[in-house]
């Protein structure tokens, strides 16, 4: 009996929030999991702020959305 893997894509989005680095990963997850099925991990490889007037006004995040490809 011949076993067949699991293959797997990768996809990277950016997302941002005015609250904090935490709440701009959930806002890039819960708009991946609207589009992508099979999502089996994150990964955030950047985080960034931007600033106005020596605030920060908005929180970014790249994330790697790891998802399962369906037969």
């Amino acid at each position: 009996m011949r076993s067949e893997g699991r293959v797997a894509r990768v996809t990277e989005i950016v997302a941002g929030s005015p609250k904090s680095f935490e709440d701009a990963i959930m806002v890039g997850f819960k708009r991946a999991s609207k589009t992508l099925r099979g999502i089996t991990g994150i990964r955030v490889q950047e985080q960034r702020a931007r600033v106005e007037d020596g605030k920060i006004v908005e929180f970014r995040v790249t994330l790697e959305v790891i998802f399962i490809l369906e037969s």
